[in-house]
């Protein structure tokens, strides 16, 4: 089981200090998702050796720019490279008329399909499900209509205790136990209990990306425990005004979420480019919440490898 995630870009509006806009990269198994997908996004991929072929889904959190200008440059890359496979693109409404657009005044018919998911502005719903985990949307207060994205895992099965099990039991009767049931005789008796034979499995694991935002509590239901959290912090606490102004958060907002939220670390990113060095940044957040980092280019989590 994988679950590691790659920042690709944590700088807010305009890139500056070796820092790009947003974009990350998230793992999980087999299946590989770009959150966001700022101008410079596909730079960012080949430094870091990732094949875009291994991206099948891609997800957009709002229309400013610095979250989604390096989208069309990513698909026309794709398409030279050959691409056939479909690419799922999840985005707000008016994203796929942009791409449109710009597919048809470059004259350019892809090789391959775009299934594109519209999520739905200002509520929650699950608009990503596979055979182990969902992605759900919930709303942000930003200046235009942006959501979060939250990467769950689905409930694990019962851990089975190998070295407790008889010689005699079947595979049939071990996906059984597996679920947490009783296997059972014809009579309805117990011949192996699911207590004597199986542990139960950690919990599943939860990734928060909260993007462009004023500080909301709003959110919390939606992040709540989660193992990791992004969360921007564009300001620092001496702007909170200004992130007020113009619909973003600062550091110590940021940690304060993530200690509301009993999450376990926390991510911060989308820095102003008024911050060349970030470390009073991060400062700010750790005297909220110890659990904190700066995601910086490169900069890898790994929950589970």
């Amino acid at each position: 089981m994988t679950f590691r995630l790659k920042i690709l870009g944590s700088n807010a509006a305009a890139p500056a200090h070796n820092r790009n806009q947003t974009s990350q990269l998230l793992q999980v198994r087999n299946s590989v998702f770009l959150i966001d997908c700022g101008e410079g996004t596909q730079l960012q991929l080949k430094k870091h050796k990732v094949k875009f072929s291994k991206i099948n889904y891609i997800f957009i959190s709002h229309l400013h720019g610095d979250h989604y200008y390096g989208l069309i440059g990513l698909i026309s890359t794709m398409h030279l490279y050959g691409r056939t496979t479909t690419l799922n693109l999840f985005g707000p409404p008016g994203l796929l008329e942009i791409i449109s657009l710009q597919l048809k005044y470059s004259d350019t018919s892809l090789k391959f399909d775009i299934n594109f998911k519209e999520w739905t502005p200002e509520m929650s719903e699950v608009i990503f499900e596979n055979n182990y985990m969902t992605v759900e949307t919930f709303p942000l207060n930003h200046r235009i209509s942006c959501s979060g994205f939250v990467f769950k895992e689905k409930p694990l099965s019962k851990k089975i205790i190998k070295e407790n099990l008889p010689a005699d039991i079947l595979p049939s009767q071990i996906a059984i136990l597996k679920k947490g049931q009783d296997v059972k005789d014809g009579n309805g008796e117990i011949l192996f209990a699911a207590s004597d034979y199986t542990s139960d499995p950690r919990d599943p694991f939860i990734y928060a990306f909260c993007s462009d935002t004023k500080f909301t509590t709003d959110i919390i239901p939606y992040v709540k425990n989660a193992d990791l959290i992004y969360h921007e912090a564009t300001f620092m606490e001496d702007m909170a005004d200004r992130a007020e102004l113009t619909y973003h958060s600062t550091a110590k907002q940021a940690a304060e979420l993530a200690k509301k939220s009993n999450a376990k670390k926390l991510i911060l990113g989308h820095f102003s480019t008024r911050y060349k060095e970030l470390e009073p940044v991060l400062a700010e957040a750790k005297e909220i919440f110890e659990n904190s980092y700066l995601g910086l280019e490169g900069t890898d989590f790994i929950l589970l490898e």
